[in-house]
């Protein structure tokens, strides 16, 4: 989504309050070239308002592959699923990360969101797992 309909101070504090990563991958915006958008968890299109309880921080990628959708294909059970939302869901509720860099839906949300969103694409996934072998350096884990 363009940003152009979002001001700037509202933009400021999306991008502070998700810390600069995707609020659906977790990619950090560190790693990338392209600005990462700021996404109407519910689109305009469906009576989606530009306040910060409804505006996310994401990726291009997950940007662009979300788009206006609320709902995804479930592929475990074919089933129709909510998306997930950064603003009300709890993600460790509907996904995991592996240490390998790889998310593992926990719910129907979860497994329907890295589908539609391919979440574990190969650039996210080699981007977390490097992370995570940074996080565990400092660690010392």
């Amino acid at each position: 989504m363009s940003s152009d309909h979002v001001p700037a101070s509202m933009q400021r504090r999306v991008r502070e309050r998700a810390a600069l990563r995707c609020e659906y991958c977790g990619v950090s915006q560190e790693h990338q070239e392209a600005t990462f958008h700021i996404d109407h968890v519910t689109p305009r299109s469906a009576g989606g308002k530009t306040s910060l309880a409804n505006l996310a921080l994401a990726c291009v990628s997950c940007s662009l592959r979300k788009g206006p959708r609320r709902t995804a294909e479930d592929p475990s059970t074919g089933e129709p699923a909510a998306l997930f939302n950064p603003r009300s869901d709890v993600w460790s509720d509907h996904l995991d990360a592996s240490d390998d860099g790889r998310l593992v839906g926990r719910s129907p949300t979860g497994r329907a969101t890295i589908e539609l969103l391919k979440m574990n694409r190969p650039l996210a996934v080699a981007l977390r797992r490097e992370e995570t072998v940074q996080a565990k350096g400092r660690s010392g884990a």
